[in-house]
C-alpha cells in the first residue's frame, strides 16, 4: 500500500499519527508513504488526479490498485484490516463514543482551526481574512469546552487511558494552528496539558513537524 500525503496538512497528519500509533503497537503496516507537494501545485497535477479525483491529500492506494481518499475512511479500512490492536476497540457503547468524540473534534474543532489557519497564514498563499479568522475562532469555544470539561476527571488522553483516533485529529489540526503561530487553547489548562503528553508521545516525536 502507498499514502500519498503531506507532512503539514491536518488530514494526512491524522493518518500519519494513526499509522504511527499502531506502530507503536508492534504492528508493520507495510505502508509507503509519499509526499505530495501541495504547495508546488503537485496535488492538480495528472498524475495525482488519477489517484484522487479532488486533488486531495491523503490518498490511500490499496494493494488492488484501487483508492481511498478520505482520512477517516483510510483509518476505518487500516482498522478492519488490521483488527488486532485497533485503536477502536471495546463494548459497542465504548466504541459510539470514541466516534463521536472523532467526529466532534473533526468537524466542530479541526474545521474552524483550517479556517482559521487559511485565514491567518495560508500555506497555499490565500490572502488575509480577519473577519473570517474571528468567526473561526468564535466557533472553536464550545467544542473546546466541551473537551476540557472531559478531561476534568483527570483522564491522561481524549478517551481515557488509550490513545484513541480523536487523539490523533485532534493533534493533526493542532499541528496546523502551530504552524501559523495561533493559540487556541485560551484559558484551558487541561487541554493545554493532554497537548504536552500527547506530542511526547513516541508517535507523536516521529510524525509531528511543529
Amino acid at each position: 500500500m502507498k499514502l500519498y500525503m503531506v507532512p503539514l496538512a491536518p488530514n494526512p497528519t491524522k493518518v500519519m499519527l494513526y499509522i504511527a500509533e499502531r506502530a507503536e503497537r508492534g504492528l508493520d503496516m507495510g505502508i509507503e508513504q509519499i509526499v505530495v507537494n501541495t504547495v508546488k501545485g503537485r496535488h492538480k497535477e495528472p498524475a495525482h488526479l488519477a489517484r484522487n479525483p479532488f486533488g486531495t491529500v491523503p490518498t490511500l492506494e490499496l494493494d488492488d490498485g484501487g483508492y481511498i481518499v478520505e482520512s477517516l475512511a483510510i483509518i476505518h479500512y487500516l482498522e478492519a484490516r488490521f483488527p488486532e490492536g485497533a485503536l477502536l476497540a471495546g463494548t459497542p457503547e465504548a466504541r459510539a463514543r470514541a466516534l463521536d468524540v472523532e467526529r466532534i473534534v473533526d468537524l466542530r474543532i479541526g474545521g474552524p482551526m483550517g479556517a482559521y489557519g487559511h485565514a491567518t497564514r495560508s500555506p497555499l498563499g490565500r490572502p488575509p481574512n480577519p473577519e473570517a479568522a474571528a468567526a473561526a475562532m468564535a466557533a472553536l469555544r464550545t467544542p473546546l469546552d466541551y473537551l476540557e470539561r472531559m478531561l476534568g476527571d483527570g483522564r491522561p488522553l481524549l478517551l481515557g487511558e488509550h490513545v484513541s483516533i480523536a487523539d490523533c485529529t485532534l493533534q493533526s489540526s493542532l499541528q496546523f494552528m502551530r504552524y501559523v503561530e495561533a493559540d487556541v487553547f485560551g484559558d484551558r489548562p487541561l487541554l493545554r496539558a493532554w497537548d504536552v503528553r500527547y506530542r511526547a508521545r513516541p508517535a507523536a516525536l516521529k510524525v509531528l513537524r511543529w
